[in-house]
């Protein structure tokens, strides 16, 4: 499954791990200004804002799982199963499919603010990609420096909630994996302290006992309190290699390992790849399961005018640096 997480320094920060079993053969995709969107019901979009973030490229159209634009807005996808509902076209709104979502807002909204506005007058539908690429259960957080929102569309209709914590991960829907902080409320990163009974001797047994309680299975509901307790007691200086390098060891929490979460016979959920976006800046970084080394690309390296998608491969292969 997969977790994404904000967090901000001088600057403003937000990924995402991809955990699953395979790879589509994903990329970091630069859309450019005028790249032409088309969208199924509601029509092109010719001019709009730049996006970068990781997609898999069909028929020269970006599905994205994460991104953000040049304005400071980031958004990504998670998988929701079991839960998400879309809905058939309805005249008199704006019909947008399930994998159009990430472009139709990261395109033309430069605010958390924006993103509400939009939303409130759009239906999103059922309409598959392709054949190849059925409908996806997904919700969403989308995220600027002032802010968080998670984004739902169920049975009973489209819900858009406040992230106070700015994270997000797979089951339950949010007001419950919100809800379920409240288990949580005792934990501290510093050593405990006998609350059990005054009149039993009990001590802390051992140096690095804080965050005692954390629960540490895979699960998302587990992956949500572990991100959300580590993202908000993080401590990090303000530079970039010092946020980017904090940013890695916040995802690093719930890394999925290759054997530990078997989801077929023989099949294991890994982490696939993790995101930290500086989307002050439009910098995608990333590394993957193979390669722990981050990579890095540049939206504003590239030209942001053009008409034409640029794709960059996803480094693979471990980077080892021998010193003697």
């Amino acid at each position: 499954m997969c977790t994404a997480a904000t967090y901000k320094t001088k600057d403003f920060y937000f990924g995402r791990t991809l955990d699953y079993e395979f790879s589509y053969g994903d990329q970091i995709t630069v859309t450019p200004r005028n790249y032409p969107f088309h969208f199924r019901h509601a029509g092109d979009r010719k001019s709009h804002y730049a996006i970068i973030g990781m997609a898999h490229v069909a028929g020269d159209y970006p599905l994205y799982y994460d991104a953000i634009n040049e304005k400071g807005l980031g958004m990504a996808g998670l998988n929701f199963v079991g839960n998400a509902v879309y809905s058939d076209v309805r005249p008199g709104t704006e019909n947008i499919a399930q994998f159009e979502l990430i472009p139709w807002i990261l395109s033309q909204c430069s605010s958390v603010t924006e993103v509400r506005e939009l939303l409130a007058r759009m239906n999103l539908v059922n309409t598959p990609f392709s054949e190849q690429f059925p409908l996806a259960q997904l919700h969403w957080i989308i995220s600027d420096e002032k802010g968080s929102i998670t984004v739902e569309s169920m049975a009973d209709g489209l819900h858009v909630y406040d992230n106070p914590v700015g994270v997000l991960t797979n089951n339950p829907p949010f007001p419950q994996q919100m809800f379920q902080l409240n288990n949580y409320m005792h934990l501290s990163p510093k050593q405990p302290e006998n609350t059990f009974c005054k009149d039993l001797s009990l001590n802390a047994y051992s140096r690095g006992m804080g965050a005692l309680g954390l629960p540490g299975d895979l699960s998302s509901a587990s992956r949500f309190v572990r991100v959300a307790f580590t993202k908000v007691n993080a401590l990090s200086g303000d530079s970039e290699a010092e946020s980017v390098s904090q940013f890695f060891h916040i995802l690093g929490s719930v890394d999925q390992q290759r054997g530990c979460c078997e989801v077929a016979d023989g099949k294991y959920e890994i982490t696939l790849y993790t995101s930290c976006c500086n989307v002050t800046k439009g910098i995608y970084y990333y590394n993957t399961y193979e390669n722990h080394q981050i990579s890095a690309v540049d939206m504003h390296r590239e030209d942001l005018d053009s008409e034409a998608l640029i794709c960059y491969p996803v480094i693979q292969g471990e980077k080892i640096h021998f010193q003697n």
